[in-house]
């Protein structure tokens, strides 16, 4: 499940992916995000996501809730993020996850300096356990937390929005999220938003780098050709927001699919989309 939501969160990159280059000015000042968590076709939990950003800085929150087995099983997570823009893109500064799970709780703290993880904590210290692939110094460097990649930029003159490699470090594992063009599919709206009904459909691949233990879910994982980020363009605002995400498991699929967006813009009407 921890792996899952990592994904998870970490797609969630795209929300700004859509900004050119010249207009990273014009990133939308806050955009909040609900979606519905879905295993085999059954509503499991809710992701609310939130974000605001200045003209050198920017703040992000996360905050899901699972109910398996029914009701037997809670699971609750809130994840934080901060950092500065520089040259167009995010500098991290900070990240912290808690979470609660039953009677269990836990934590992950990561400080980061000139472009490194330059502090991890963990609340309770993690177990060794064997077979897990050494995470090392250099796997550390030019890595963003899950949801600092939320502020990564696309380029101005790629004009596929599903060519790009996300490297994502969530304090205990180091891996690429690497995305390839798929196709499209229909956007399905509560009511008109005025914006294209249409989402980019990319394949991504999972890619474990360190830090994750060799075992047969992992092998699944980064072997699996169904994960899945289908991105709507919001052209009135410059991003590409996810409409839904698909990851396949060892026992049933999980997705994260779009309630409700909404994005504010310095100068603009709120755009409301609801799907």
């Amino acid at each position: 499940m921890m792996r899952v939501l990592s994904i998870l969160a970490s797609l969630l990159a795209f929300v700004v992916g859509g900004v050119s280059a010249a207009q990273a000015a014009d990133w939308p000042a806050n955009v909040r995000a609900v979606y519905d968590i879905n295993f085999n076709g059954f509503n499991v939990g809710a992701f609310e996501f939130q974000s605001q950003s200045e003209e050198e800085s920017y703040s992000l929150t996360g905050n899901a809730q699972l109910t398996l087995l029914l009701g037997a099983f809670t699971w609750i997570g809130e994840t934080r993020a901060f950092g500065l823009i520089a040259d167009r893109m995010p500098k991290p500064a900070a990240f912290a996850f808690d979470f609660k799970a039953n009677s269990k709780t836990g934590s992950t703290k990561m400080d980061f300096a000139d472009g490194v993880v330059a502090d991890i904590k963990h609340i309770p210290p993690p177990i060794p356990k064997p077979g897990t692939v050494p995470l090392r110094q250099q796997h550390l460097k030019g890595v963003l937390d899950p949801l600092s990649a939320i502020m990564v930029v696309a380029r101005a003159s790629n004009p596929n929005p599903c060519d790009r490699r996300l490297p994502i470090f969530d304090g205990k594992e180091r891996f690429d999220l690497v995305l390839s063009y798929k196709g499209q599919m229909k956007v399905n709206e509560q009511q008109p938003s005025g914006q294209p009904a249409i989402a980019h459909v990319c394949k991504v691949k999972y890619q474990p780098i360190a830090g994750h233990k060799v075992d047969t879910e992992n092998s699944f994982m980064a072997t699996t050709d169904a994960i899945e980020v289908a991105l709507r363009p919001v052209p009135s605002a410059n991003v590409l927001i996810p409409y839904q995400i698909t990851i396949p498991t060892m026992v049933g699929y999980a997705t994260l699919v779009s309630r409700r967006v909404e994005i504010d813009t310095p100068g603009q009407p709120q755009i409301a989309l609801l799907h």
